[in-house]
C-alpha cells in the first residue's frame, strides 16, 4: 500500500509538472473548447470509428521538440516540449513557433512496450504528419511516409524492447515552396491563404494485433443489388483463414455471410434502410477473422446504404437524385481551419460542432474544401446526415515532381475515405489552380469510383486557359460548376449533367471582439449584422430562381470567418451567428426540409450577432449598387451600377473592399467597350491600388489600362502583380502579362 502511494504521489507531482510546462500560447481568438485541452487529455477518442480494436493506447500528450538546419543529424538536445498532435504553428501546441523550407522539426518521446502474448505485433499508427516523415524507435529506422493528408502505420514490434521505449519523428515540409500539396496553408498568411501547418497534426496511437490481421475494408453500397459489397482485407498469408461478417440494426442480426480474405463478398442487404441526410440510419458490422475455429481477429465497423446519381427530372432536366429522390444540394465551403488548433479541432466535441451548426443553419451539404479530415470529422458527418463534396488537395504546380505528388495523393486519398457514405462526390480541380490532364485524371475518378459523383472541375469559369467549348469544359464530370461571387449564378447546361454552382456568397459582416484582425479584415463585399439577413435572403430568393431553372446545388462562402477572411456566417471563434440560426433555417426552408435540424440547436450555444454599423452613412446607396451588379449580370448593362458606385465613392464611402472594387471593375472590363465607362472603372482602381497593391488590384488595373490603349503602363502594371502573385495563380497572372506583350486581347 506504501508502495502504491509513493507512486501515486509521484505520478501527481509529474502530471502538475507537467502541466504547468505547457501553457496554450496568445491568439487573436480562441475557441470555448480550448480550456478543456491539457497535455493528459488530448483528443482521447478512438481515431479510426470504421476500423474499431479495442485494444491500443493513445499517445497524443506532451512531447519534446527541436527545429534545426533541414540537413542537421539527429539533435542531442531539444528546444521544449509540444503538445501532440497540434501543429507547432498552433497556439494549442504550446509553442506557437513557424517552421521553415530550410529547417527540420523533430519530435521526441517515450513509452512503455504493451503486453503481448502469441506473437502479436504492434503497430504505430500516425493519423497525418505533414509533410515527409521518418520514424525511429529506440535509434533504428522504422519507416518513411510523404503525404500531409494521409494516415500510415508501422510494424514496431521487432524493434522494441521491455520497459522504455524511445520514439522519435523526423519532419521536412516546405509548405508552399515545394511539390506537395498544401491546400490554402502558406508561410504568409494574407487574404485566402491561412498559417501554415507543420508536423503531426493528427492522433498518434499503438495497436496490439495478432499476426495475420484485418487491415482494411471496402464497403460499397449497392442499393439496387440489395447488398454491400465488401471485401475485407488482411496481411500476410490468409489461405487457411474465413472472413466472418455480421450486419446488424438496432441491435438485432440483419444478415450474416462467410467467405474468404481479400476477396468481395455480397453481404445481403434486402428492403435497405436508407442512409440521407433527412434519416441518416447506419448499419452496425462486426466482422471476425477466423482459422480453424478460432476467432483471430475481430473488429467492429458501419455503413450507410445510399445512392446517388445524375438522373432527369419530370421536366427532362438532369438533376441530383439521392435515393432515386431528387435532392438540392445546399451547401457551404468548409475549410477546416480553427484559430487555437490551425488544422486540428481543438477536441471532438469542437469537431463535431461545425457540422452540427452548419446542420443547424438549414444546410445538407458541405464541401470539405482542399482538406482532408481525421477520420472522426466524417464519421460526425455520417451520424449527423450530411452530404460531403470531398475535394482533391490542390496541386502545388505543374513541375513533374508536383504532378507526381498530386496523383499519388489523390490515389491515397480516395482510397482512405472511401468508405463513408456521407461523401456523395469527388472534387478534382478547383478554379484552374494548376490543372492538367483533366480528362484523363476524372476519368480515372471515374473508373475508381462507380458510387459517387465526379466534378471535374469546379469553378472552371475562373481558369483562363481551360477549353472554349463548353461542351469540354467539364469533359468527364457528372456535373458543370461555375464559381460567382457574390452571386448567386447558374452553370451551363450540358447533357447527362447536373448543374452547380460550386461556389457564391463570400459576404463580409465583421463583428467586433470576434475578429482575427480587424484593421486587414476583408470580404468580397462588407455588410453589417443588421444588413445581413435581409441581404442574404435576397440572394437565396434569387438562387431559389436558378434551381426552378435546373440548378441542383450550391455552395456558400462560408460557414465560419478563417483568420482575415471574414466571409462567415459564424464567426472564426464560432461564438457568435450573424444571421440568427432560426432566420437561416426559414431562408433554407424552400431548399431543405428543416424538422429535423431543429433537434441540433441545443447543443450550438451561438450568439446572436449585435447590430453595430460600420460607419458610412451612404450604405443604402451601397446596398442599391449590390443590386444593380446582380441585375447588370443579367442584362449586360453595366451603366447604372458603374455610375452609382462612381458616385459612391466620390462621396467617400467605405463599405466596399478593394477586393470587390477590383471585382467589380474586372466585370465591367469584360463586359462593355463603351469608353466612358471603361474609364469610370480605371478612376476607381486608380484609387485602389494606392490603398492596396497586390496581383489582384494591379491586374484589374492593368486590364484596364490596355483595354483603354496604355498599353505600356499597363505592362509595367502587370508586371508587378505577376511577380507579386503566389505561386498557385502565377501562371494566370503571367498569361495575362503575355497576351498584353503580344497585343492580344486579355477580354472574351
Amino acid at each position: 500500500m506504501k508502495r502504491f502511494v509513493k507512486l501515486l504521489l509521484v505520478f501527481c507531482i509529474y502530471m502538475s509538472e507537467t502541466q504547468a510546462q505547457w501553457q496554450i500560447q496568445p491568439a487573436p481568438l480562441q475557441t470555448r473548447w480550448a480550456k478543456d485541452v491539457t497535455p493528459d487529455k488530448v483528443l482521447p477518442e478512438y481515431p479510426r470509428p470504421q476500423l474499431v480494436r479495442t485494444d491500443w493506447q493513445n499517445l497524443n500528450g506532451l512531447w519534446q521538440y527541436a527545429i534545426t538546419d533541414k540537413d542537421a543529424a539527429q539533435p542531442t538536445q531539444f528546444d521544449g516540449q509540444i503538445l501532440v498532435p497540434f501543429a507547432i504553428e498552433s497556439s494549442l501546441s504550446g509553442v506557437k513557433k513557424p517552421v521553415l523550407p530550410t529547417q527540420r522539426l523533430w519530435y521526441k518521446r517515450t513509452f512503455s512496450k504493451p503486453d503481448t502474448k502469441n506473437d502479436q505485433r504492434i503497430l504505430l499508427h500516425f493519423g497525418a504528419v505533414d509533410w515527409q516523415t521518418t520514424v525511429f524507435v529506440n535509434g533504428k529506422e522504422a519507416g518513411t511516409h510523404t503525404g500531409g493528408y494521409q494516415n500510415f502505420s508501422f510494424d514496431i514490434t521487432d524493434l522494441l524492447q521491455s520497459g522504455d521505449n524511445e520514439l522519435v519523428v523526423s519532419v521536412y515540409d516546405p509548405t508552399d515552396q515545394g511539390p506537395n500539396p498544401h491546400g490554402k496553408q502558406v508561410l504568409k498568411p494574407q487574404g485566402i491563404r491561412y498559417t501554415a501547418t507543420t508536423g503531426i497534426w493528427q492522433t498518434v496511437w499503438l495497436e496490439t494485433v495478432p499476426p495475420v490481421y484485418i487491415s482494411s475494408l471496402k464497403m460499397v453500397p449497392e442499393v439496387d443489388g440489395g447488398y454491400l459489397s465488401l471485401t475485407v482485407n488482411t496481411t500476410g498469408a490468409a489461405s487457411d483463414y474465413t472472413i466472418e461478417a455480421v450486419a446488424s440494426a438496432n441491435s438485432k442480426t440483419v444478415s450474416s455471410i462467410k467467405g474468404s480474405a481479400n476477396t468481395t463478398l455480397k453481404l445481403p442487404v434486402k428492403n435497405a434502410h436508407l442512409w440521407s441526410p433527412e434519416d441518416p440510419f447506419l448499419y452496425d458490422l462486426s466482422i471476425r477473422l477466423v482459422k480453424k475455429g478460432t476467432t483471430e481477429d475481430q473488429i467492429t465497423s458501419y455503413f450507410g446504404m445510399r445512392k446517388i446519381a445524375i438522373k432527369k427530372d419530370p421536366k427532362g432536366q438532369e438533376r441530383i437524385f439521392l435515393n432515386d429522390k431528387y435532392t438540392y444540394n445546399l451547401g457551404v465551403l468548409d475549410q477546416g481551419f480553427w484559430p487555437d488548433g490551425i488544422y486540428t479541432a481543438p477536441t471532438d466535441d469542437a469537431l463535431q460542432f461545425d457540422i452540427a451548426a452548419i446542420k443547424g443553419m438549414g444546410f445538407n451539404t458541405i464541401r470539405k474544401h482542399i482538406k482532408i479530415e481525421p477520420a472522426r470529422w466524417y464519421y460526425h458527418a455520417d451520424k449527423l446526415g450530411m452530404l460531403v463534396w470531398q475535394d482533391m488537395v490542390t496541386c502545388a504546380s505543374l513541375q513533374p515532381d508536383a504532378k507526381k505528388a498530386f496523383e499519388e495523393e489523390n490515389t491515397a486519398n480516395v482510397q482512405q475515405l472511401f468508405n463513408y457514405p456521407s461523401i456523395i462526390c469527388w472534387v478534382l480541380f478547383n478554379e484552374g489552380w494548376y490543372t492538367y490532364d483533366q480528362p484523363r485524371l476524372t476519368e480515372w475518378l471515374q473508373k475508381t469510383d462507380h458510387s459517387r459523383l465526379i466534378n471535374g472541375h469546379t469553378g472552371e469559369n475562373y481558369g483562363t486557359d481551360g477549353p472554349q467549348n463548353p461542351a469540354e469544359k467539364w469533359a468527364n464530370s457528372d456535373l458543370t460548376d461555375i464559381h460567382d461571387y457574390p452571386g448567386p449564378g447558374t452553370a451551363p447546361a450540358l447533357p447527362g449533367k447536373a448543374r452547380v454552382l460550386g461556389e457564391w456568397g463570400g459576404v463580409g459582416v465583421p463583428v467586433k471582439g470576434h475578429q482575427w484582425n480587424a484593421a486587414a479584415g476583408w470580404g468580397y463585399v462588407k455588410i453589417t449584422p443588421s444588413e445581413m439577413s435581409d441581404k442574404y435572403a435576397g440572394m437565396v430568393k434569387r438562387l431559389k430562381v436558378y434551381e426552378t431553372e435546373g440548378l441542383s446545388g450550391s455552395i456558400y462562402t462560408e460557414p465560419y470567418d478563417v483568420e482575415i477572411e471574414e466571409n462567415g456566417l459564424m464567426t472564426y471563434d464560432r461564438e457568435i451567428i450573424k444571421v440568427p440560426l432560426a432566420t437561416l433555417r426559414q431562408i433554407h426552408a424552400p431548399f431543405v426540409a428543416q424538422e429535423r435540424s431543429k433537434l441540433l440547436i441545443p447543443m450550438l450555444a451561438l450568439k446572436d450577432a449585435d447590430t453595430t454599423s460600420i460607419p458610412d452613412p451612404n450604405r443604402k446607396q451601397f446596398l442599391a449598387i449590390l443590386e444593380q451588379e446582380a441585375d447588370a449580370k443579367k442584362s449586360h448593362d453595366w451603366k447604372p451600377m458603374t455610375d452609382n458606385l462612381t458616385d459612391y465613392l466620390k462621396k467617400g464611402g467605405t463599405s466596399f473592399s478593394p477586393a470587390k472594387i477590383s471585382s467589380m471593375a474586372t466585370k465591367v472590363f469584360n463586359g462593355t467597350s463603351d469608353t466612358v465607362l471603361l474609364n469610370q472603372a480605371l478612376a476607381w482602381m486608380k484609387q485602389v491600388v494606392e490603398m492596396e497593391k497586390n496581383s489582384v488590384t494591379m491586374t484589374a488595373y492593368a486590364n484596364l489600362l490596355y483595354k483603354l490603349g496604355h498599353r505600356e503602363d499597363a505592362l509595367k502594371w502587370q508586371e508587378r502583380g505577376t511577380i507579386l502573385s503566389p505561386e498557385s495563380d502565377m501562371k494566370m497572372y503571367q498569361e495575362i502579362w503575355d497576351k498584353m506583350k503580344k497585343g492580344e486581347n486579355t477580354w472574351p
